[in-house]
């Protein structure tokens, strides 16, 4: 059974940084691509952050890069979301998400698979 829980969420001041994880099962890290996503209130969920399976192919919302960095730690079976200077319009509901393959997409309806998230807000 796949199942994807994430961690590392909570408060943070502006200018902050947040490490976000996602740690799977069920499948290997090297077999299916993981994205991040996330959900502001009263906004439509997006992708940030993509990481294929096979080479490790990295991709971000134009947006986001710069501030925020995707890794993983295969023997691990996690996914990291490394979030820096953290603005409040980032505040919002973060998941991981796989599409059940090795190919990145940013479109949430692709997805198959999900965690069921973790809140970040970012407020003084």
């Amino acid at each position: 059974q796949l199942r994807l829980v994430e961690s590392g969420g909570g408060l943070e001041q502006p200018g902050g940084s947040l490490r976000l994880s996602c740690v799977v099962s069920g499948f290997f890290l090297d077999y299916y691509a993981i994205g991040w996503f996330r959900q502001a209130p009263g906004k439509e969920r997006e992708g940030l952050s993509c990481i294929s399976s096979s080479d490790g192919s990295i991709y971000y919302l134009d947006s986001m890069k710069g501030r925020f960095t995707i890794d993983r730690d295969i023997a691990m079976n996690t996914v990291y979301l490394q979030m820096n200077a953290l603005k409040p319009e980032d505040t919002a509901v973060y998941y991981c998400a796989t599409a059940a393959h090795g190919y990145c997409s940013g479109q949430p309806s692709y997805m198959t698979y999900w965690g069921k998230g973790t809140l970040v807000t970012v407020s003084s």
